[in-house]
């Protein structure tokens, strides 16, 4: 009697071990997988135009050394930027950092100066960002995921730097280009801190014809509206 009560019991244990292992929620540092959990709200759902969307564009001053340089040559506050998802009951941003990747937005708040960041959105989003568009959206950042930060800020796809993840997925997904696309020449080289910069990177041969999108350039954009400011 006892032997099948021990039985019964550990059947139980593994049966309850077994279900919790499928239908656990992912761990903090994994990234949403699933495309199709990416419903948006529509107009009428969505009635407070403060409420965070899939597909909006979060800005901050970030911490690390290279960003002093990116606001004096940009003449810009903010230094970085990414795009925010809903997936699995939490709220991620799609970022190039090293590698690009999804981070929690708790924590990419917490890694900006102060907590400080901004929320923005394309003036058209009921249009543009729909429940399909998103998915599209997320199928190609898939074939973005896990590439290397590209510190040269070079435009192609073998490397990827914030802004110009960015911009591409919109260009891609949407045919939507926020912000112009400027070459390196145009912006302010001559302080210290970014001739310091540039000298690490670069060496003697700066690419000044190289074409770069600033963060500044997107958060100034035209056809962006703010949606949040903390």
């Amino acid at each position: 009697m006892k032997k099948n009560l021990l039985f019964v019991l550990m059947i139980l244990i593994i049966g309850s071990l077994a279900y919790w292992m499928l239908n656990k929620p992912p761990l903090e540092k994994d990234a949403p997988k699933d495309a199709q959990s990416l419903k948006q709200k529509t107009p009428k759902e969505n009635k407070n135009p403060n409420t965070i969307q899939n597909g909006d564009i979060i800005f901050h001053t970030s911490t690390s050394s290279q960003s002093k340089a990116i606001q004096l040559a940009t003449k810009s506050k903010y230094s970085h930027m990414g795009i925010i998802y809903e997936a699995d009951g939490k709220m991620w941003v799609f970022e190039a950092v090293q590698p690009v990747k999804y981070t929690l937005l708790e924590d990419w708040i917490k890694r900006g100066e102060n907590g400080h960041y901004v929320i923005k959105r394309l003036r058209n989003a009921d249009e543009l960002l729909t429940t399909s568009n998103l998915i599209k959206m997320k199928r190609y950042e898939e074939q973005l995921k896990g590439k290397s930060y590209d510190s040269h800020f070079e435009w192609s796809d073998d490397k990827m730097y914030c802004s110009e993840l960015v911009w591409k997925i919109y260009k891609e997904v949407l045919d939507v280009e926020i912000g112009e696309l400027e070459p390196l020449a145009n912006f302010d080289l001559s302080h210290p801190i970014v001739q310091q910069k540039m000298k690490e990177r670069y060496g003697d041969e700066i690419p000044k014809n190289e074409k770069f999108i600033s963060p500044a350039a997107m958060f100034n954009a035209e056809n962006l509206v703010l949606v949040k400011e903390k």
